[in-house]
């Protein structure tokens, strides 16, 4: 992280603009701010990627206004690191479901719609949704990393292609934050371990992942909590991504 050239920037959108455009964001943004300071993050740019579970046991977390709630915690993370303030946002399970961006004057009540627009919940495949991120990362030809905010609810069908896309997209300039709901003796949460822990260099040649568990009701977790999560490990991707000509 070149923190020299940081000097004097600030977040890519202000205060002002966000509570103008979307007022209802600024509480979020405000808690973000505060944690991307502590992370030693103020003035970094980023291109904020939301991948969003469709499993059918999701259903609970869309019918409550869980999934709502969080994509709105991750958009006024964006504003901070994403000059257009748009988060593209993924929707899956046995494959990609849909995709949409989301922005500062269409979010409300977007993700529900979205996802009632978008049929058949199934099982649950993360690499599919990985190869559509990475592939709408490279096309975007921008300079600028990627954080990746990856929620599920537990392990994939097909583990062994999802390791193999993370231990792919070491070489890549994308940071996989994997975020998981559910009961916190879930089993298949320890896959999602596995993949934060993968050996470097013999698997991977950076560490470009990390977990973070919500619990079952992540929509209590606190945004001071879930942002600390969601930059704890980031901050030291940029650093060995750097050192390894990655970035």
């Amino acid at each position: 992280m070149q923190t020299g050239q940081l000097a004097g920037r600030g977040s890519a959108i202000s205060l002002a603009k966000l509570s103008e455009q979307a007022p209802g964001l600024a509480g979020h943004y405000q808690s973000a701010a505060v944690s991307l300071r502590k992370n030693e993050l103020g003035g970094q740019r980023a291109a904020v990627y939301l991948v969003l579970d469709r499993s059918g046991s999701m259903r609970p977390y869309y019918k409550d206004g869980t999934m709502q709630h969080f994509a709105e915690q991750v958009l006024a993370l964006s504003t901070h690191l994403d000059n257009d303030g748009i988060v593209h946002t993924t929707f899956f399970s046995t494959d990609v479901d849909g995709a949409a961006d989301l922005n500062l004057t269409n979010y409300p009540g977007r993700i529900e719609a979205l996802h009632q627009s978008l049929g058949h919940m199934g099982r649950t495949n993360y690499h599919w949704a990985m190869d559509a991120v990475i592939d709408h990362h490279l096309a975007s030809g921008t300079s600028d990393p990627a954080l990746v905010v990856f929620q599920t609810d537990g392990g994939p069908t097909s583990r062994l292609a999802a390791e193999r896309y993370l231990c792919k997209a070491a070489r890549l300039p994308m940071f996989w934050q994997f975020v998981g709901f559910g009961d916190p003796d879930e089993h298949e949460f320890a896959f999602l371990h596995k993949l934060d822990d993968l050996a470097v260099p013999s698997k991977r040649i950076v560490d470009n992942a990390g977990f973070f568990h919500a619990g079952p009701t992540p929509r209590s977790v606190s945004d001071e909590h879930l942002y600390d999560q969601l930059l704890h490990e980031y901050p030291h991707w940029l650093t060995a991504a750097t050192t390894q000509g990655i970035m």
